[in-house]
């Protein structure tokens, strides 16, 4: 049996746990959170390394996509290195593939996406998410800015983006990642901003953390496109009044797991390196396994309770 590990700087009390069977082998994957701190997290690897079929490398980016280069966080560098003999991936290969289809997805079968207002929380972070909105003609405001810097400075082009992306983004990925985005308890912490943004927009899509921590408390009627949920995360969803939610990873014993696990499970599959799969080579092994969106429809009560349909 293959075993997949993600090591996560975020939160512990987001662990999780399931066995699949993917083209016929079963295979164990597993997320284990270490609080916020980059040294269990590497101690974990080297201590994994060798035992395990792959890594994933979650709460952190390995790298980031803007304007057709790619950046790489200094913090994340020390983290994969603690991998020889097993690969680790951070997620950006399906970010790149699985997103983009599934925002495709959501288009055919959700809702037509031109048009739409759409609150993208970091484009930088989930670039083919990002682009594939941007492509089907959906009227985007791009939160880089408001949630990974937390100015309210919303941006509503591509081009300001790719521009801000060359000049930011060599300085960016030096500092502490911990700056950067919520890890550890910081998961567990809730921050409204941008209510305005968010209330504004029919779809909100992006990183699953990045919405939670900055949300209003109530989304009446909205849609979100995101990755890693848990059954409480579903709980929340339902409180606030959600309409939908469309995972880009599918359901895995009760819960949506990262690009980064899903990544390594393509990768052990594989059975290469990760720097040897092209994104002809992810989408024919998507293709192979069947991976497709989650999706969760929420009936809001009046009494604030809902019931999934």
């Amino acid at each position: 049996m293959k075993r997949i590990v993600s090591v996560s700087l975020g939160s512990s009390r987001r662990n999780s746990a399931a066995t699949v069977t993917v083209l016929g082998e079963e295979v164990t994957v597993e997320r284990i959170g270490t609080d916020g701190s980059i040294e269990r997290a590497i101690a974990l690897i080297r201590e994994l390394d060798g035992k395990v079929d792959a890594f994933g490398m979650g709460g952190i980016d390995l790298y980031v996509h803007a304007a057709g280069r790619r950046y790489a966080f200094r913090d994340a560098r020390r983290i994969a290195a603690a991998a020889v003999r097993s690969p680790i991936v951070d997620g950006s290969g399906l970010k790149n593939t699985l997103e983009r289809r599934a925002v495709h997805w959501v288009d055919q079968n959700v809702m037509p996406l031109r048009g739409k207002r759409v609150l993208m929380t970091a484009s930088v972070d989930r670039f083919g998410m990002a682009e594939a909105l941007d492509e089907l003609g959906a009227d985007i405001v791009f939160g880089d800015l408001m949630f990974a810097l937390g100015l309210s400075v919303p941006i509503r082009s591509f081009r300001t983006i790719h521009v801000l992306a060359r000049v930011l983004l060599p300085i960016i990925t030096q500092l502490p990642f911990t700056w950067l985005y919520p890890t550890g308890s910081k998961q567990e912490s809730y921050q409204p901003k941008f209510a305005e943004y968010y209330q504004w927009a029919d779809l909100i899509a992006g990183d699953w953390l990045y919405i939670r921590r900055h949300a209003p408390d109530r989304l009446e009627g909205k849609t979100i496109l995101t990755n890693t949920v848990t059954p409480a995360d579903i709980e929340w969803m339902k409180q606030v009044g959600v309409s939908t939610l469309v995972t880009t990873t599918p359901n895995l014993g009760g819960r949506s797991f990262g690009t980064n696990l899903m990544e390594g499970l393509i990768v052990a599959a594989a059975g290469t390196g990760p720097d040897e799969m092209s994104p002809a080579d992810y989408e024919d092994w998507l293709d192979r396994i069947g991976f497709t969106p989650r999706v969760e429809r929420f009936t809001a009560a009046r009494s604030g309770n809902s019931a999934a349909d």
